[in-house]
């Protein structure tokens, strides 16, 4: 407790320091922190609050809920204390993270004593794998700190960037599905989807993970939770129209994440990509776009991972992040807080050296390009598109590698794994 309220006390310092600081302007105008969509922008509440439908141009793209949520913010909230309410909103979402991992790693310790009781007597004695009950306290204390003080996080909160709202929501799902809590589940979820679209995917975890378990027969428990999910879905929708007075903010919410027509670079791969591209081809790779970020996967990642839901929610995140229209640092960052909970994964991972090195090059190159590219006039958008597409496939490779620990770590327990080579004792030497 007194390492984990440390962590906090010096993760909002460092946030509050930098908010008022002069690199606070810095960090928020910075493309790879703040998007068309995420970007604290006072100009949709101002033409509100003049009686201009906000969605009527190309500048406004959250939800009405959001629209009247930061109307609110900014009419009662000083300067300081929005400053003081992102700060604690993060400050939240690393505690509701903590809970998280703390009833993910109970959990996980109890289907390892199952599963390793099924273990014959003399694989058990070859196996070598980690105990997740030796990870677990390191795995709760890692998460919160790595989502704290990780600088993604950071640049993400002292941007300003809606992201931090977003990031309390998904940690609120996790929560709450880890707590097969139904109503809590899918209010968070339909909020997410009526904001950013591709969170929808998070019904397939949170089906699996409360169905599994329901007293009720799987079917009607999936047919009560897919209900209860379209009931406030439509709601939330309504609600919107009744803010808005009509449905334009559907064009420029969800319809700008399908479209993409915003091509201002970014850490995805939609903008240079379609800045290229010869315009009669352009619905073609849309659609292919999409379907890549929202459906390809879905499938056969729910029949591999149907087992841990938690590690198939934390995949769709981690595709969303990657391929999503506009990513952010932000996103990037929520998933890989989550990846201590798997700590005890990490033995089986091999490429960790090779994408620490690519995510730490790519942070380093992608504000210089940036400075070459737009300032000195140095170097083009091949530059910067550069170092994105590395950036992705960094995060590409990170994903791969856990999911293909985790397959590993399951072969491991069940059939065992021998350190002898023809009899004898193995040693792996490096020359």
């Amino acid at each position: 407790m007194k390492k984990q309220l440390s962590c906090f006390a010096l993760a909002g310092a460092i946030r509050l320091l930098l908010m008022t600081s002069d690199y606070q302007t810095l960090i928020t105008d910075r493309v790879e922190v703040s998007t068309a969509l995420n970007s604290w922008k006072k100009e949709g509440v101002y033409l509100h609050n003049a009686g201009i439908d906000p969605y009527s141009g190309e500048l406004f793209h959250e939800s009405p809920i959001g629209l009247l949520a930061f109307s609110l913010m900014q009419k009662y909230l000083s300067i300081f204390a929005l400053h003081v309410l992102f700060i604690i909103t993060d400050l939240a979402t690393a505690w509701i993270l903590a809970s998280t991992a703390q009833l993910y790693m109970a959990e996980l310790i109890a289907r390892e004593k199952e599963e390793k009781s099924q273990l014959p007597a003399e694989k058990a004695k070859d196996n070598i794998c980690i105990s997740v009950r030796d990870t677990a306290s390191a795995s709760i204390l890692y998460v919160p700190a790595t989502y704290l003080l990780n600088p993604f996080i950071v640049l993400n909160c002292v941007g300003l960037t809606t992201t931090v709202f977003t990031n309390f929501l998904f940690a609120l799902t996790l929560f709450s599905i880890i707590r097969r809590s139904v109503f809590w589940s899918c209010l968070s979820i339909a909020l997410l989807t009526l904001q950013g679209l591709y969170p929808v995917t998070l019904m397939v975890p949170a089906t699996i993970y409360i169905a599994g378990k329901n007293s009720q027969t799987c079917k009607v428990a999936v047919a009560k939770i897919i209900l209860t999910f379209l009931t406030l879905l439509v709601t939330l929708l309504y609600a919107s129209y009744y803010i808005m007075g009509s449905w334009s903010f559907l064009w420029n919410t969800i319809g700008f994440i399908l479209i993409v027509p915003d091509l201002r670079p970014n850490i995805g791969l939609y903008w240079y990509f379609f800045t290229e591209m010869f315009e009669h081809f352009r619905w073609l790779f849309v659609a292919s776009f999409q379907i890549n970020v929202g459906l390809l996967y879905i499938v056969p990642l729910a029949l591999r991972l149907r087992q841990d839901p938690m590690l198939l929610a934390f995949s769709y995140l981690a595709i969303a992040a990657i391929f999503k229209s506009y990513p952010c640092l932000g996103d990037v960052g929520f998933y890989m807080a989550l990846l201590p909970m798997w700590k005890h994964l990490f033995r089986h991972m091999q490429q960790g050296f090779i994408v620490s090195c690519f995510l730490l090059f790519c942070t380093v190159f992608a504000p210089t390009v940036w400075h070459q590219w737009i300032y000195s006039r140095s170097a083009n958008a091949n530059f910067y598109f550069g170092v994105t597409l590395a950036f992705a496939v960094a995060q590409i490779f990170l994903l791969t590698d856990i999911l293909f620990a985790s397959v590993k770590r399951e072969f491991a327990l069940r059939y065992g794994l021998s350190r002898e080579v023809n009899g004898n004792k193995a040693k792996l030497l490096l020359e």
